[in-house]
């Protein structure tokens, strides 16, 4: 076989072992494997995220919607059908989906804060409302305790005081890289956390 031909078939072998690995990755996650995740996360994370730019808009929303995704993904991952797209097209259409909500959600928002703006409130809040609202926060608190110190740390940023990632990692003095794992392995334990008490309760 020629050069060319050896070439040529090197790369056809690598393109096609690709889409492969990656459904191993699925079925690993499916599992519970953290590190299939991360395999995954590395591999397309920088190909959903301008999809998800370009729907939302802003670098903090499409970050959030990237975690939201991938936390889809680790959940439902056992009902993925390779034979009905690749793993990349499964990801983007989990991230279209969210992104679209969260532009519907926030354009939906600012209609509502240009109306209360204009009307007076007449409305009042409803104790059991207030009571709910006390005890998932009350969860959610507890549920961070649990977490290891850096995982916790990240998550209280970003949710209590609003920075984005890039913004963390500058203030922690980090990689981005790095706050982004933290984030996405704290994020996973507080839902298991939260999941687990809810269904304790």
């Amino acid at each position: 076989m020629s050069r060319e031909g050896r070439a040529t078939s090197a790369r056809g072998s690598r393109v096609g072992t690709a889409p492969a690995e990656e459904v191993a990755w699925v079925e690993r996650m499916a599992k519970g494997d953290a590190e299939a995740f991360d395999a995954l996360y590395d591999r397309h994370a920088s190909v959903v995220f301008p999809l998800l730019l370009r729907i939302v808009r802003t670098s903090a929303d499409a970050e959030e919607v990237l975690q939201e995704t991938w936390l889809q993904a680790w959940r439902s991952a056992a009902s993925y059908d390779a034979g009905r797209g690749t793993v990349l097209a499964w990801l983007l259409n989990m991230a279209r989906s969210r992104a679209l909500d969260r532009y519907r959600a926030v354009s939906s928002r600012r209609r509502a804060e240009t109306r209360a703006e204009a009307e007076p409130v007449a409305a009042s809040i409803d104790p059991v409302d207030l009571s709910l609202g006390a005890e998932r926060a009350r969860r959610v608190r507890d549920a961070l305790t649990k977490l290891k110190p850096r995982q916790r740390e990240v998550l209280e940023i970003a949710y209590f005081e609003g920075l984005s990632q890039t913004e963390i990692a500058t203030r922690l003095g980090v990689p981005l890289g790095t706050v982004k794992t933290w984030m996405r392995q704290g994020t996973l334990a507080l839902r298991e956390l939260i999941g687990g008490e809810s269904d304790d309760s």
